[in-house]
C-alpha cells in the first residue's frame, strides 16, 4: 500500500487543527478522531470549529447581558458563602509582604524557594503561595475571640517560575485556618472543611494524598484526577512559635484556577485564570 493510499484510509486532525480545537474547548475525544481521508477530516474539523465558535459567542453574549458571572468571581462567592455559613470570618490582608515574614516561615536567605518570589524594593515581595499574614491575624484575633474561630482570605498570589499547562505566575488562592479545636480532632476537621469547599466548588469526586512540604512538613493534598487542587496541614508546627502561637489549628489552601480547571475539564489552566487571550474560559480569537 502506498502512502497516498494509506492517507485515504486513516488520518487524524493536523497539529494546527488540533491546536485550534483545543483552544476553543473541544472535548479530548474529538481530538482523537480517526477519519477515512483528508476530505472527511477537514469537513469534521470545520463542523467542530463552527459549533465551538458559536458556543463561545453565546457564552460571551450571556456574560455581556449579565446572565452569568465570570467563573473566578462566581467560585469566590460560592466558597466565601460556604465558609461564612459555618462561622468563618473573611479577612483581607496586604499583597505586599516583608521578607521577615518569609524568614519566620523558614524560607530564609539562600533558600531556593526565595528564587520563586517576585521581589520588590526594600526587602519586600508580592505574596507567594504561603500565608504568613494569616499567622499574624491568628495571634492578634486570638487575644480577642473565644475558641474555636476560623478566618479565610481569597486573593492573588504570585510565583516566578510556574508557567505551563497547570501553573500560572499569577493565581488565586483561598487560604483558610481554624484555631482552638482539640488537636485530636485535627484530621477529621480538615476532612470536613475539605468536603465543604469541594462541594461548594461543584466537585464531588476527589482524593486525599499524604505528602511532604519543605515549609509545613507533613501535608494532605486534595487531588482531582491526579491533579492537586489543595494542600492542607494540621498544627501546631515548630515555626508557630515565631508568631507566638502554641494552640492546635488546621489550615487549607485551595487554588481557585485549579478548581475551575478540574471542574470544567480544561486542558490548560490559562483558560481558568486572569488572561488577555481568554475571557471566562472563552478563547477570544473566535
Amino acid at each position: 500500500m502506498t502512502p497516498d493510499e494509506a492517507e485515504t484510509i486513516r488520518t487524524r486532525l493536523t497539529a494546527t487543527q488540533t491546536q485550534r480545537l483545543r483552544e476553543l474547548g473541544a472535548d479530548p475525544l474529538e481530538l482523537d478522531e480517526i477519519f477515512a481521508g483528508a476530505p472527511d477530516r477537514d469537513a469534521a474539523f470545520k463542523r467542530h470549529e463552527t459549533r465551538l465558535v458559536r458556543s463561545g459567542r453565546r457564552h460571551l453574549d450571556e456574560l455581556r447581558a449579565g446572565r452569568r458571572a465570570p467563573q473566578l468571581v462566581e467560585l469566590e462567592a460560592s466558597l466565601s458563602e460556604a465558609l461564612v455559613g459555618v462561622g468563618f470570618v473573611q479577612v483581607v490582608t496586604p499583597l505586599i509582604i516583608a521578607a521577615g515574614s518569609l524568614d519566620k516561615m523558614g524560607v530564609v536567605h539562600g533558600h531556593h524557594l526565595r528564587e520563586q518570589v517576585f521581589w520588590l524594593e526594600d526587602g519586600r515581595c508580592l505574596r507567594p503561595m504561603l500565608a504568613p499574614n494569616l499567622y499574624t491575624l491568628l495571634r492578634r484575633l486570638g487575644r480577642i475571640w473565644g475558641r474555636p474561630f476560623g478566618i479565610f482570605e481569597v486573593g492573588p498570589c504570585f510565583r516566578r517560575d510556574s508557567k505551563g499547562a497547570s501553573h500560572l505566575n499569577e493565581f488565586t488562592m483561598l487560604n483558610l485556618v481554624e484555631m482552638g479545636r482539640p488537636q485530636a480532632e485535627g484530621l477529621s476537621r480538615l476532612a470536613e472543611l475539605a468536603a465543604l469547599i469541594m462541594a461548594a466548588a461543584g466537585i464531588p469526586a476527589y482524593d486525599t494524598v499524604a505528602t511532604e512540604s519543605e515549609v509545613y512538613g507533613a501535608m494532605i493534598d486534595i487531588e482531582v484526577a491526579g491533579a492537586e487542587v489543595c494542600s492542607a496541614t494540621v498544627g501546631p508546627l515548630p515555626m508557630d512559635g515565631n508568631w507566638g502561637i502554641v494552640e492546635p489549628w488546621v489550615g487549607l489552601g485551595f487554588g481557585l484556577e485549579r478548581l475551575i480547571m478540574a471542574r470544567e475539564g480544561y486542558p490548560n489552566i490559562e483558560r481558568a485564570g486572569r488572561s488577555l487571550s481568554y475571557v471566562d474560559g472563552i478563547r477570544l480569537n473566535i
